[in-house]
């Protein structure tokens, strides 16, 4: 069992405190997701209670965190350079319990997260596997190190849409405490029987942690629901507080003026003028102290997304986007690699929005851009890209303000400046290296990228996986809304069905165009 009891995290670069007096307990069959903004500690938090020293670079904490004797299965949201670089059955090697495992349990362990066993001794780098494929392999080492509690940052990121139904089976019959971060709406619906909310509020700089004993889809409800009854209560309190007021002060300001025009011949009348004033300012005292216990307006941190120009994004119903004709598609680019899909035919036209599904490894990013080079040199297209790594498009020692003004003029900042506050960046975060911001961050500067740009066509690797599941929605609705064109690469279900007019699948024959009822649910993907 792990508990956390008054857990507090301050970011040491800014002094900006990330977390404040969380506790929380977690038993067996325990299934706790961490939701909340961008940057507000999520990663953070699991990276600490897997391994302290993870996080004494960049933040300092308090608390007491108990279970030192629980052995812990970490999924970090991304892998370093270096474990990129190394060769699989290295990577492989270095896992806590693959050694000691029999072949049998590294077998079985690889087929349950739909992988073939041999990719366990395959001499390729680890880079060479799609995102989606490398989340599974990480899975299955972490079976294999038998853990007592899964700490699982991210682990429906890339994962294609038959690995997302194996990821909720897996989540649901885990005997081990899982916590898990997921931007995945639908599988935070299906899995969390606990909601750990961090939150930081009034200009992002008090933190607040909410910790709730139920599903997350009771617990998004109950939220809204308690805060519109909360709401509702304060405006009633203050309306009436307000009416009493208002009578006080016309009686206050009657004796006043009584008192300024009495004349110094009447002595009984100032003396009872006096008395009447002191029950007056009682009467008062009385009311400030019954403003101070009215009812709370709630608070909650918002998600905000700055909206693309719409008459600049717009694209012509019948202008032709893309005639997209390939024999093969190859992996890696060059004519060396292996084929991954053959006889592809893309057509777009007008203010599309595309979908492309298919398994992981199937080449849906290889394919995604190779379209974003023939796009993004048109003259008469605004095209803008959004990789899945957001490091191909990010100079990551630049700041957010660097990224979005690279001219430097005082116009550029002024603007990059309120675009960031209408995302949620404080000032100090503005001035953060790309490098240290989290994953949502990053994402959210390519949005606003291609919002400055006025970018009328969107090339977009899984634009929903890093944005929190409060977030989604408002960026969900801003593509819907695009009167521009998208083509994208997705496993978000929710993003498929309210963003994407056609949904296509990639596979080793080329694309298909797909009916809702085919991509809608995981199961019917695989």
């Amino acid at each position: 069992m792990l508990q956390v009891k008054n857990l507090s995290i301050l970011h040491k670069k800014d002094l900006t405190p990330l977390i404040e007096g969380l506790s929380f307990t977690l038993a067996g069959g325990a299934r706790a997701a961490v939701i909340g903004e961008e940057g507000n500690g999520k990663s953070t938090l699991l990276k600490l209670l897997y391994d302290p020293a993870l996080i004494e670079g960049y933040a300092e904490w308090s608390g007491r965190i108990l279970g030192g004797g629980l052995r812990k299965g970490y999924l970090s949201q991304e892998l370093s350079p270096g474990e990129l670089a190394l060769p699989l059955w290295q990577f492989c090697a270095q896992a806590p319990g693959f050694a000691e495992a029999a072949p049998k349990a590294q077998a079985g362990a690889a087929r349950q997260a739909g992988l073939p066993p041999k990719i366990f001794w395959d001499s390729r780098p680890v880079s060479s596997l799609s995102g989606g494929e490398r989340v599974r392999l990480r899975l299955a080492l972490l079976l294999l190190g038998q853990p007592d509690l899964l700490l699982l940052d991210e682990p429906s990121n890339d994962l294609d849409l038959a690995a997302l139904g194996w990821l909720e089976g897996f989540l649901l019959a885990c005997p081990a405490p899982v916590l898990y971060v997921s931007h995945d709406e639908a599988l935070l619906a299906r899995t969390a029987n606990q909601v750990i909310h961090l939150e930081r509020l009034r200009r992002r700089t008090v933190p607040r942690a909410s910790v709730a004993k139920m599903g997350y889809e009771r617990y998004a409800c109950e939220r809204q629901q308690g805060f519109a009854r909360q709401g509702q209560a304060a405006r009633r309190e203050r309306a009436e507080l307000d009416a009493k007021l208002e009578r006080y002060r016309r009686i206050r300001d009657k004796v006043e003026h009584q008192q300024n025009t009495i004349t110094r011949q009447d002595p009984h009348g100032g003396r009872l003028l006096k008395k009447k004033m002191h029950s007056v300012l009682a009467t008062g005292r009385r009311f400030a102290k019954e403003e101070a216990g009215l009812t709370a307006l709630p608070e909650w941190e918002e998600a905000i997304f700055a909206a693309f120009d719409a008459q600049r994004a717009v694209l012509p119903a019948g202008k032709t986007v893309l005639r997209y004709q390939q024999p093969a598609l190859v992996a890696g680019g060059g004519p060396a690699g292996p084929v991954l899909a053959q006889n592809l035919r893309l057509w777009v036209t007008g203010p599309e929005h595309i979908g492309i599904v298919g398994a992981n490894g199937a080449g849906k990013s290889t394919l995604l851009k190779e379209l974003a080079g023939l796009l993004l040199p048109r003259a008469d297209l605004r095209a803008a890209y959004m990789p899945q790594d957001y490091g191909d498009a990010l100079v990551h020692n630049a700041t957010p303000v660097e990224l979005l003004a690279p001219g430097g003029s005082r116009e550029e900042i002024t603007r990059a400046r309120t675009l960031l506050g209408s995302m949620k960046y404080k000032a100090e975060e503005m001035e953060h290296p790309a490098a240290m911001l989290s994953g949502g961050q990053r994402a959210k500067l390519l949005f606003l990228g291609m919002v400055l740009r006025g970018a009328n066509l969107l090339l977009l690797d899984e634009p929903t996986r890093n944005f929190s599941p409060l977030s989604a929605p408002v960026i969900r609705r801003a593509l819907a809304g695009f009167p521009g064109g998208i083509i994208s690469v997705s496993h978000d279900r929710l993003y498929l069905a309210e963003v994407c007019t056609r949904v296509l699948r990639l596979d080793q024959t080329g694309l298909h165009e797909l009916r809702p009822q085919e991509w809608a649910l995981p199961e019917e993907e695989a």
